[in-house]
C-alpha cells in the first residue's frame, strides 16, 4: 500500500527527515508519534504528495503500487486526488460553503458526475450521524461536527490512504474518542488504510502499529 525508502528532507541547511524507512499494508492504522520537531507532519505531508523528499541518494516512495518517482506534478495531483484522503487538525472547510458542498469539492475536482457525488456524500453524512445538519456551513457546526464533516470530504473519492494529522488535536475529549472510534468502524466498513500522526497517546494504543519517530528518523 505505502512504501517509503531512504527518505530524506531539508529546509535550508537543516536535515529534517534523515532517510525514513517504512512500509504500510492495505487495511492497516498506523500511529506515528514522537515529540514535536520530529518530522512526523513533514513525513505525512510527503507520503501524501503534498511535498517531495529532497535528492539525496536512490529514493522510493510508492502509493497503491505506483512509483511517484518520476511522475511530473500534473500526474501527481491526479493520484493524490484519487488515492489519497486527507483529514487535518482544523478541518480546513471552506467557510461559504454548506457542509455537503465541502465534501463534495474533491470529486468535483475530479470531475466526478455532481449527481452522483452529491447522493454519495449524503449518505457519508448519514453514517456520520450528520443527515440533519448537510446544509449548514461550517460556522454553524461544533466542532465535532465539523472533524465530521472533514472525515466525509477525505473520503468521497474512494482513496485508497487517509492521512490524518492530529485529526483529534483540537476537540474535547468525548469529542476526540468518538472520532478515534469513527476511524475503526470506517477501516471495518470501506477497508481503508490510515496513518495518523498524534500526540494522543490512547488514540496511538489503539492502532494496529505505533511507529516512533525521534530526529528525523522512524526509531
Amino acid at each position: 500500500m505505502v512504501i517509503a525508502k531512504n527518505i530524506h528532507k531539508y529546509y535550508g541547511g537543516t536535515e529534517v527527515l534523515k532517510g525514513v524507512n517504512l512500509t504500510i499494508n492495505k487495511g492497516e492504522i498506523v500511529a506515528i508519534v514522537g515529540p514535536s520537531g520530529a518530522g512526523k507532519t513533514t513525513l505525512l505531508q510527503i507520503l501524501g504528495t503534498l511535498d517531495k523528499p529532497s535528492k539525496k541518494g536512490d529514493f522510493i516512495l510508492e502509493i497503491n503500487g505506483i512509483n511517484l518517482q518520476n511522475l511530473n506534478d500534473k500526474m501527481i495531483a491526479a493520484i493524490r486526488n484519487e488515492h489519497i484522503g486527507y483529514i487535518f487538525q482544523f478541518h480546513q472547510l471552506l467557510p461559504e460553503f454548506s457542509a455537503l458542498e465541502n465534501i463534495c469539492i474533491p470529486a468535483f475536482i475530479g470531475k466526478k458526475d455532481r449527481k452522483e457525488t452529491e447522493q454519495k456524500a449524503k449518505e457519508l453524512l448519514k453514517f456520520l450521524g450528520l443527515e440533519g445538519r448537510m446544509k449548514h456551513k461550517p460556522s454553524e457546526l461544533s466542532g465535532g461536527e465539523q472533524q465530521r464533516v472533514a472525515v466525509a470530504r477525505a473520503l468521497i473519492n474512494n482513496p485508497s490512504i487517509i492521512l490524518a494529522d492530529e485529526p483529534s488535536g483540537n476537540l474535547d475529549s468525548s469529542s476526540a474518542e468518538s472520532l478515534h472510534k469513527l476511524f475503526f468502524e470506517l477501516r471495518k466498513k470501506f477497508n481503508q488504510t490510515f496513518v495518523i500522526v498524534t500526540h494522543n497517546q490512547e488514540l496511538a494504543d489503539m492502532a494496529d502499529r505505533k511507529l516512533t519517530m525521534r530526529d528525523g528518523i522512524v526509531i
